[in-house]
């Protein structure tokens, strides 16, 4: 089996900042990409960022410059710094990765079961 778990969620006003972590743990053989997805209410989940396995990275253009990625391949964790948010950009936040089990030695994404983040004063 599989996990990601997603902490570091929560409230925090316009402005603020929070550091969102994800770690992935089972059966894995190998990690390639990883990223963070959000979804708001009544909306498609969009890509935030991603980042391979050799630190290479991707952002929307609406965080390009206040949001970084960030892994630890050691820790099979990545991270998402997330400052200057926006009440726009409440939402859940996913995890994702692209791994290999193990077991079956194919690549195949997995998802966390997200974590909220929610901008309000």
């Amino acid at each position: 089996q599989v996990q990601l778990v997603e902490s570091g969620g929560g409230l925090v006003q316009p402005g603020g900042s929070l550091r969102l972590s994800c770690a992935a743990s089972g059966s894995i053989f190998s990690i390639n990409a990883m990223g963070w997805y959000r979804q708001s209410p009544g909306k498609q989940r969009e890509l935030v960022a991603t980042i391979t396995s050799g630190g290479s990275t991707n952002y929307a253009d609406s965080v390009k410059g206040r949001f970084t990625i960030s892994r630890d391949n050691a820790k099979n964790t990545v991270y998402l710094q997330m400052n200057s948010l926006k009440a726009e950009e409440t939402a859940v936040y996913y995890c994702n990765a692209r791994l290999k089990k193990i077991a079956t030695m194919s690549w195949r994404d997995y998802w966390g079961q997200g974590t909220q983040v929610t901008v309000s004063s």
